[in-house]
């Protein structure tokens, strides 16, 4: 899997939610902040106003998305002048975004009707990866600019089936949300202009060198990697290579390697019944008792109890 696939796979957990629902003017929603959640918008049709604390709103057209990778409240409205008259949405809540539900709010009038797709991502925020700390608090990629079909086709595809849900629909909707993100965050990384930084996450999945040294990892975690072999994948020697992953980073790619090695593991642990010994050869440790000092110095807690869980630890 690529850096990218593996960023998703590795942090999401449960199921994604989505739903389609059509808002009658007069209409405004908050939406709370949700910690260890990611949420977004997609605007299908109609006027729609997005209100963020201490900031102006942002208008929004039909075929805009926003995702707010953090979980900081916001609100929607038809309006700005419109005030959220309901208590916040939170989008953990299952009563409040049911899963593929069609929802109509508010009373038809003939006034304009806007019809959104909202949707949240759970994460485990002991494996969020620095990618997505990386994001700003908002992502909003106008449907104007027009560069993004492969998005533009996503949505089509997950508003029909919120739609008009069918045999399948459970397999259907989750991997569309899957692939929705991924498309945002790929929109984001590669966007143009280029990202003013010259260090971070963007900076350094646009910068083909460490890109291939961060595949490397990715692709073998097992593998005894030293810097060198890790600056023979970038195409670099060995001091310029440490350098430059160091500075785009933030930290030294065998220090990068360890993290993403713990975090694999966490996964596993959590997701399998494999044995202690076989997670650990999975991610480079052919010493059971190395592995397992390495996981506490990262997790503040043994292999086993973590597989437990809290309530058994």
């Amino acid at each position: 899997m690529d850096v990218l696939s593996d960023v998703i796979t590795v942090m999401r957990t449960g199921r994604p939610r989505s739903a389609r629902v059509a808002w009658h003017a007069p209409w405004a929603q908050q939406f709370a902040a949700v910690p260890g959640a990611a949420g977004f918008h997609v605007i299908l049709q109609g006027p729609c106003w997005l209100v963020l604390p201490g900031a102006d709103p942002v208008p929004l057209g039909a075929g805009d998305v926003v995702f707010r990778p953090h979980g900081d409240g916001h609100a929607l409205a038809g309006s700005p002048s419109t005030r959220p008259s309901t208590p916040p949405c939170d989008p953990n809540d299952p009563q409040l975004l049911q899963r593929y539900a069609t929802d109509t709010v508010g009373v038809p009038t003939g006034a304009p009707v806007t019809v959104t797709l909202c949707g949240a991502y759970e994460v485990d925020p002991a494996r969020v990866h620095p990618l997505m700390r990386d994001l700003p608090d908002l992502i909003h990629l106008p449907a104007h600019l027009g560069r993004h079909p492969s998005l533009r086709a996503t949505v089509d595809l997950l508003a029909a089936e919120l739609e008009r849900p069918g045999l399948g629909t459970d397999a259907i909707v989750p991997a569309l949300l899957d692939t929705l993100l991924l498309h945002i965050l790929r929109a984001w990384l590669t966007r143009q202009p280029a990202p003013a930084t010259t260090t971070g996450w963007a900076a350094a999945l646009n910068d083909p060198a460490t890109t291939a040294a961060l595949q490397a990892m990715h692709r073998d975690p097992a593998r005894p990697w030293t810097v060198a072999a890790l600056a023979g994948e970038a195409g670099l020697s060995r001091a310029p290579f440490a350098r430059r992953f160091t500075t785009l980073l933030g930290q030294p790619p065998l220090t990068y390697l360890t993290w993403w090695r713990m975090t694999t593991a966490a996964r596993l642990l959590q997701e399998s019944d494999a044995p202690l010994g076989v997670i650990a050869a999975k991610v480079g440790y052919t010493s059971e008792f190395a592995f397992a000092a390495a996981f506490k110095r990262q997790h503040g807690t043994p292999p086993g109890r973590y597989r437990r869980g809290p309530a058994d630890g």
